[in-house]
């Protein structure tokens, strides 16, 4: 028998596209259950991430016209992270392999054959991987490739140009499920379940409809995450630059007495002013790092809930493994 899989799709403000992303995930869905590459018992599941618009209402239209359509309706807005993870939670009780993708159609519905071979040769962690970043602007590479090589530094392990486009079989995502972090960063966490993955090329389009739900602030508060998240080398770097600055502090003391001593007093304002701001600088800097790292602790310490369900459309038919 076929394995069954579940296609998670984390949803916010999608009315505009969700139509014509059912209707293409439909048409995949039921191609591969014909070409029995999947169980017919293989489902879709819309996560519904605090919509202010149609999104949940078009979910429950969906759902009563085929019940291969699913819905998890989170009680707020919690983030595309913590949407995700909803949906991957709820999913892994019913399917034996989760592949998430998001609502807007970039991602390739194509290549989802591709992945689930892989799983069947083995890999319980399949990464949908950019193959070209053509349809991004100027502006857009250069922030991703810089992102991509400043995680690399700090010593995360990512997968470059992998988003969150991946499938997951139900061992990985009971491995996932151990990981309790609050402020998530899933594209760091996946690798660090360190079970056989595998990489799938494909090209991303353009979105169908509607505006990216990723503008520059989302994107700059995203990368903080995943690098306070998942490395502790950003106060390493302070202690390193802290002992750079007193051992330059030292010398410049012992020049200071030398000076004295020999009656060549130098008097200088200006170059007193620009220690004064840089350290200032340097110290606020250092403390601002440090702060993000105890308010993640004050987080982690309150164990609130990452997500909390208001609605299921789930099949009752049918028991969680």
């Amino acid at each position: 028998m076929n394995d069954i899989l579940y296609l998670v799709v984390p949803c916010y403000d999608e009315e505009e596209v969700l139509h014509e992303t059912a209707k293409r995930l439909l048409y995949k869905i039921t191609t591969m259950i014909k070409n029995k590459l999947i169980s017919d018992e293989s489902k879709i599941l819309f996560v519904n991430d605090g919509s202010k618009d149609k999104t949940w209402s078009i979910i429950e239209e969906l759902h009563s016209q085929n019940n291969i359509f699913l819905g998890v309706n989170l009680s707020r807005n919690r983030g595309h992270q913590n949407a995700l993870l909803g949906g991957l939670m709820v999913a892994k009780d019913y399917s034996d392999i989760t592949i998430s993708l998001d609502a807007d159609l970039q991602d390739d519905v194509d290549v989802i054959d591709k992945f689930v071979e892989q799983y069947y040769d083995g890999s319980d962690v399949v990464y949908g991987v950019r193959s070209s970043r053509q349809t991004d602007t100027f502006f857009k590479r250069t922030t991703a490739m810089v992102f991509y090589k400043l995680m690399s530094i700090l010593g995360v392990d990512m997968v470059y140009n992998h988003a969150d486009y991946r499938l997951m079989s139900k061992r990985a995502l009971e491995g996932l499920n151990e990981y309790k972090e609050v402020n998530l960063f899933l594209r760091g966490m996946v690798p660090l379940i360190g079970y056989k993955y595998s990489i799938v090329e494909y090209e991303r389009h353009e979105r169908f409809a509607g505006e990216s739900k990723y503008p520059l602030k989302k994107m700059i508060a995203f990368a903080l995450d995943g690098i306070t998240s998942l490395s502790i080398k950003p106060i390493r770097l302070i202690t390193g630059l802290g002992f750079t600055i007193f051992f330059i502090s030292g010398i410049a003391l012992i020049y200071s007495i030398a000076v004295k001593l020999f009656g060549n007093t130098v008097t200088g304002w200006t170059s007193l002013t620009l220690s004064i701001w840089m350290l200032g600088g340097i110290q606020l800097l250092s403390l601002g790092v440090i702060g993000e790292y105890v308010g993640k602790i004050y987080n982690e310490t309150k164990q609130r809930p990452r997500f909390i369900i208001a609605d299921k459309l789930i099949n009752t038919d049918k028991k969680a493994n």
